[in-house]
């Protein structure tokens, strides 16, 4: 081991305030108190909770007794990495000791679906539960409406994604449904005792199937949180626990974390409040703002004011801009970049003249060094980009659109995992539904005949399997996927298990897709290679469903081949990310905030904060545009109509001198056209087509 380093050398490029959270509770004795971190933008968030890992460590904790709780699998593993650096460093481990693993480092959801593993049948579960994806969840509920003969009703009924959307709100809100359809669905309010029905069938047929969704790996924890003798053992299990993003908890999550840790002691969460932009998840801004009072004593607040990211005058137009919010912690960013560029308004007559321009500043900034991908242009949403794109296109500028289909969403994928879920859960009826039928005649009857079969053989559903009368036209398909099923129920060789499901689906791969057969094999090919990465099938499923990548075949467009391309994100989907220039389109009323969310305090509140998280994501040159006139997409007869504009409420005058103004270009007048005397009546000629 190499010489140890002293703390003030580990620790020396910390700010005050970063020094100030990494060192909470060290001079006190005992537990620690609860600790709030209010991180602003590019504050440097996840430097300084890697710091205050770092020193936990250092001052004795147990990494394996330490939880750190983070919203994706990718920073999870980022920050495991970020703190095993820094102890490497601080303990003076030689090149070729392996720094301390962190056992308990994850999303909520992932660390539940081990917790609930671990405790399956103390609390009433099968411990070979599998876990459904958002598409498997929405088909389980389509069959449970089908059966319940809601999808014949005379009225309208949900369909089955926004049945699911709307008993997720109700679980992860903790809000009754009741109140739920009131303020998201008031078109679903007279079915309201029919919606009832369809989520109790639906959740009895999860407890029948042994299956959980997404929501249940909270609520199940949750609920365990409310045993005292469990809450106490799971509590006692850890004893430092540390949540990042805290702004975007539920309060299923906030529940949580209070049973874990009742008294605050140890607990340390980081977060901003004015960039809590996701309570269409259902997110709850209120935990972040009412946490220092949820203790006693209250939780120490520490805030991360000085910016890394960007320049003193987008920093001074950004903070005027939540400073106008209602309720929040208080804060103001700062940076040591000083720069004679103010952020700039720009007011257009139209959405043609918005693309116009962006266009010609992102070609402009480009010839003066600045890389298209150091370049992004952002919007409220998806569908605010679409005249941009066109332009772009005609200009041959290549850009890349953040969005597309999931991989997990991709049917060749959804297929090969049915399989493996299906052998790993012999009462998962979506997978044996979904399996059974991409046998060549072999139906949906045949397949809820089969599914029936299973569930009368309560002691052992594989001999259903077995004595199972196939339709003859699938006879032989059959006894190859029923010999595959039984092998791999039998016994799980990982990755063996998913090579052999691979080779029994190409021959099916190539009947169902013909053309696109080798593309989508290339998928299959790099699940199977992902595969590698996990030690059992078990842990493949449930890892993979809660943290699926994000790229497939099935996702729409061309992959750019060009070696830069300009980026286009919807707000939302920036978040955490940063760029040298930065273009908001559509910053008028109706947009931002959008006319679909200004009816309640909160959500207008929310969209002030979606514009804040947008102009705090430019280092250095940031434009706000505001066209006079866009063009509202409605789905009516009466067709699409423009609407004539406003800038956004969210910049009032006060705050607009923090920008440079520039107004809209006055149109050249038209000139006078002479009549056009039409030289072919084609009107007649398709007409006479019919005579």
């Amino acid at each position: 081991m190499g010489k140890k380093m002293s703390p003030p050398q580990v620790f020396a490029d910390l700010n005050p305030q970063q020094r100030e959270a990494v060192e909470h509770g060290r001079t006190s004795e005992g537990s620690q108190g609860p600790l709030l971190v209010i991180a602003g933008a590019g504050s440097g968030k996840t430097k300084t909770l890697a710091a205050r890992v770092v020193r936990l460590v250092m001052d004795g904790a147990d990494p394996n007794r330490i939880l750190l709780l983070t919203f994706s699998r990718r920073a999870a593993g980022e920050m495991e990495q970020r703190v095993g650096r820094a102890l490497h460093q601080a303990l003076g481990y030689s090149a070729t000791q392996a720094p301390p693993r962190f056992a308990w480092a994850g999303t909520f959801h992932g660390v539940g679906a081990r917790l609930l593993r671990e405790y399956a049948e103390r609390i009433g579960l099968a411990r070979n539960f599998t876990i459904l994806d958002r598409a498997d969840a929405e088909d389980l509920m389509g069959m449970q409406r089908q059966a319940l003969g809601l999808a014949e009703k005379a009225d309208r009924f949900p369909l089955k994604a926004s049945c699911l959307a709307i008993y997720s709100r109700v679980i992860n809100s903790e809000a009754r449904l009741d109140t739920v359809l009131q303020q998201f669905y008031p078109w679903c309010f007279g079915c309201l005792a029919e919606l009832k029905q369809l989520f109790r069938a639906y959740a009895e047929a999860k407890q029948q199937q042994q299956v959980l969704d997404y929501d249940d790996l909270l609520l199940y924890w949750m609920h365990m949180m409310s045993d005292p003798a469990l809450a106490a053992e799971l509590g006692a299990r850890f004893d430092h626990v540390l949540i990042d993003e805290y702004q975007d908890t539920n309060r299923l999550q906030a529940a949580i974390l209070k049973g874990l840790k009742p008294r605050g002691e140890n607990l340390t969460v980081v977060g901003d409040d004015a960039q809590a932009i996701y309570s269409f998840r259902a997110a709850e801004v209120r935990n972040i703002l009412d946490f220092p009072a949820q203790f006693d004593p209250p939780a120490r607040i520490v805030a991360l004011e000085q910016n890394y990211r960007s320049t003193q005058p987008i920093l001074e137009a950004s903070n005027a801009v939540i400073a106008l919010a209602k309720h929040r912690h208080e804060k103001r960013l700062w940076s040591d970049k000083p720069s004679s560029e103010k952020p700039r308004l720009i007011v257009l007559q139209d959405e043609s003249a918005q693309a116009s321009w962006v266009a010609d500043e992102v070609l402009k900034r480009r010839e003066e060094g600045l890389k298209l991908m150091q370049q992004a242009v952002l919007f409220r949403t998806a569908a605010h980009s679409a005249p941009l794109e066109l332009e772009l296109t005609r200009r041959n500028i290549p850009f890349r659109k953040y969005g597309g289909l999931k991989f997990l969403e991709s049917t060749h994928v959804k297929d090969v995992l049915g399989m493996l879920r299906w052998a790993q859960n012999p009462r998962g009826r979506l997978a044996a539904f979904r399996v059974s039928q991409l046998l060549p005649g072999f139906g949906p009857a045949s397949a809820r005949r089969l599914l029936d079969a299973m569930d009368e053989q309560a002691a052992d559903a594989w001999a259903a399997l077995r004595d199972f009368k196939p339709p003859p036209a699938a006879a032989a398909d059959w006894a190859l996927l029923r010999e595959l099923m039984l092998s791999l129920a039998a016994q799980s060789e990982w990755p063996a298990d998913l090579e052999r499901v691979i080779d029994w689906y190409q021959p099916h791969l190539e009947r169902l897709y013909e053309d696109q057969a080798p593309v989508r094999l290339a998928d299959l090919e790099q699940l199977a290679r992902i595969a590698q990465a996990y030690g059992e099938r078990e842990r493949f499923l449930t890892e993979l469903t809660l943290d699926p990548p994000n790229a497939s075949s099935d996702e729409s467009g061309v992959p750019s081949l060009d070696e830069d391309y300009l980026i286009l994100s919807t707000i939302h989907s920036s978040k955490g990310q940063e760029w040298n220039a930065v273009y908001l389109l559509n910053a008028v009323d109706g947009c931002i905030p959008s006319d679909m969310a200004t009816g309640q305090t909160e959500e207008i509140e929310e969209e002030r904060r979606l514009l804040y998280v947008a102009m705090t994501r430019a280092k250095q040159h940031l434009a706000i545009v505001a066209p006079q006139r866009y063009y509202v997409r409605q789905q009516r007869r009466d067709g699409d109509v423009h609407v004539y504009a406003t800038l956004t409420r969210f910049i009032p005058g006060k705050v607009a001198r923090l920008f440079e103004q520039v107004g809209a270009a006055p149109r050249a007048p038209l000139a006078q056209a002479a009549p056009v005397v039409p030289t072919v009546d084609v009107g007649a000629k398709v007409r006479s087509l019919w005579d």
